[in-house]
């Protein structure tokens, strides 16, 4: 049976509506209303580049309209500036989702992981008392910092996300750290082209949160 040209134009018109009825409350689930605080240092504050080049910005434009992402990192945040930080933060945005990403700052210092590990703990307790979900993303060491210090140091992540039962980016920067061509000239920070990499990273444990119900306090 001919179409025609009109006919043809109508019927591709028809089948683009019906395709975005069927995709478009799913593309947008979840993530209407919803306000993310990302906690974190220079590697989620856009370092070197423009704010609308980071991976914070790029989570908001993926979000939509409808939602708010307030980026509070800070270049040369440690856990326990963002703990001392977080009250005012939790009072004046009262997020729905809080990201922290930190960490970084504390092993180049040398700061104890204990100590980093009792910041943890706490920002996730305080969060959840909120209301707030929390998404957990871990960092790396240079490797000159020792092999013993930074299994250490990575086995916090591992050791809070299990106390708390809360979603673990364990290397917020993977499949970027270890690739000079997506790092800066420091060897430290994600340069532009990384950027929609580490929003993928965060991503994969954050849009299962999208739906979810706000989880229980953290356990003693």
């Amino acid at each position: 049976m001919g179409w025609g040209i009109r006919g043809r134009l109508l019927h591709a018109s028809w089948l683009l509506w019906l395709t975005l009825l069927v995709m478009g409350p799913a593309m947008g689930a979840g993530a209407a209303n919803e306000r993310v605080l990302v906690l974190g240092d220079s590697l989620s504050a856009a370092y070197n580049m423009p704010t609308e080049a980071g991976w914070v910005a790029r989570l908001a434009e993926r979000l939509g309209p409808d939602a708010r992402v307030i980026n509070a990192a800070i270049s040369g945040e440690t856990t326990s500036g963002a703990r001392a930080r977080l009250p005012d933060a939790l009072e004046r945005h009262q997020p729905s989702i809080v990201i922290i990403a930190l960490g970084g700052n504390d092993g180049l210092r040398g700061i104890s992981p204990a100590a980093m590990r009792e910041n943890l703990l706490a920002m996730i307790d305080r969060s959840r008392a909120a209301g707030a979900r929390v998404v957990l993303a871990g960092v790396r060491l240079p490797s000159n910092y020792g092999t013993a210090f930074i299994e250490r140091f990575r086995q916090v992540y591992r050791d809070v996300a299990e106390r708390t039962d809360v979603p673990l980016i364990p290397m917020l920067l993977a499949d970027v750290a270890e690739d000079p061509s997506l790092m800066q000239a420091d060897g430290i920070h994600p340069n532009q082209k990384a950027q929609p990499i580490i929003l993928e990273t965060v991503w994969s444990a954050l849009a299962p949160l999208l739906e979810s119900d706000p989880a229980a306090p953290a356990a003693d």
